[in-house]
């Protein structure tokens, strides 16, 4: 079976190789824009569900997904500028956040998709060490603006939930739904 990803995340192109070793990747050109009124789950699918491609190869798997962070002030996806990483980063700081990703993934006529949710618990961070870590450059192309998996590590008190959605893949829900469809096969 040929396996397609369609997203350009190094990140997503990592944590997809624990489940299928061989995919080609798309990188998709879809905008992030969906209809106003949909829960911050339901924007994360709709968005996952842009990204593949509307032309596709029947006998071929197409997975994508998004992935943003849910918090007081709203939904976060990336930074559009150095201000931006800086805001998210303040409204982070000492608190809560939900990180959600959409997941659809498509074989022949069949699109199937679900979703994943993590809760982050931040330290409270100074502004100075916003500021370093956004001089960083880490934060500019990542959901809520910062990388759990790099050096945004360091604020990160405590996580509930799955790890890699919040690296930008939910690994076993990707897993559960490709294995419930019969899209995967496991080599020994």
């Amino acid at each position: 079976m040929k396996y397609y990803l369609c997203s350009a995340s190094p990140r997503r192109r990592e944590l997809l190789k624990l489940l299928i070793p061989d995919f080609d990747v798309l990188a998709s050109g879809a905008e992030e824009k969906c209809p106003a009124g949909l829960s911050h789950a339901e924007t994360t699918v709709f968005l996952a569900r842009q990204k593949l491609p509307e032309k596709r190869d029947p006998g071929a798997v197409y997975i994508s997904a998004d992935t943003a962070v849910s918090a007081e002030c709203g939904l976060l996806g990336k930074p559009a500028k150095r201000e931006d990483a800086i805001k998210m980063l303040s409204s982070l700081s000492g608190k809560k956040h939900t990180v959600i990703t959409g997941v659809a993934t498509t074989f022949g006529s069949r699109v199937i998709t679900g979703h994943a949710e993590t809760k982050v618990y931040f330290s409270p961070l100074t502004r100075e060490e916003i500021e370093w870590y956004v001089s960083t450059g880490e934060p500019m192309d990542k959901a809520g603006a910062y990388a759990i998996q790099g050096l945004g590590a360091r604020f990160i008190e405590q996580i509930e939930g799955d790890y890699f959605n919040v690296v930008g893949l939910p690994v076993n829900l990707l897993y559960n739904m490709l294995s419930a469809n019969s899209l995967l096969q496991i080599k020994g």
